[in-house]
């Protein structure tokens, strides 16, 4: 796994552990060689993980939007920075730029990301590990939620698999390269992204 989309909130909300830990997300990617593809923005968790593996050495590659640079939030020390013209457009070149993703807290914008993944994995359209990181315990309604979905037989138990949980940074990224592991043919399956 070269490289992992990292979705997460413009906010940095009120707990400094959030911070704290997109920091460490960061450098513990680019101690490993992991390029991060991230929303290209300066501020909130974005910025703290795109800083952490700057930090540390790391590459990292961010997507943003026109509108959203026009108004001076784009990073300006990253590897790359790709400037799109829609939100859909840089939930495409994220996809197409990585091989795992993972969701740190966020808003809306953070779910709707991890969950388009989340449902194209579902139909077959690639097998790259997807993952949340469930900082103090953010993400424990919504796989209470996920449980509830498969119990009502709305979601599938393999496609509830698809969706790997973890505390910590170091033993989530580790879960992800393990479900990679036992992927059959490792890598996106299709070219398109259409749902």
């Amino acid at each position: 796994m070269n490289s992992i989309a990292v979705f997460c909130g413009a906010n940095s909300g009120h707990d400094p552990r959030l911070q704290m830990v997109a920091r460490e997300l960061g450098q513990l990617l680019a101690n490993q060689k992991i390029t991060l593809v991230y929303g290209g923005s300066n501020v909130g968790l974005m910025g703290a993980v795109a800083d952490g593996s700057l930090e540390a050495g790391g590459q990292v590659i961010g997507v943003l939007p026109r509108f959203l640079a026009d108004q001076e939030v784009a990073h300006r020390n990253l590897t790359q920075l790709h400037l799109v013209e829609t939100m859909h457009e840089r939930k495409t070149k994220m996809f197409e730029l990585s091989q795992g993703f993972m969701a740190l807290p966020g808003g809306f914008g953070t779910l709707e990301e991890i969950f388009e993944v989340l449902t194209w994995r579902q139909l077959g359209l690639h097998n790259w590990p997807i993952a949340f990181l469930n900082i103090n315990g953010y993400y424990d309604s919504l796989q209470t939620l996920f449980a509830k979905m498969e119990k009502e037989s709305l979601l599938s138990s393999a496609s509830r698999s698809f969706a790997l949980f973890g505390t910590n940074p170091a033993a989530l990224l580790r879960l992800m390269l393990e479900n990679q592991d036992r992927a059959k043919s490792p890598g996106p399956l299709k070219s398109s992204r259409q749902t």
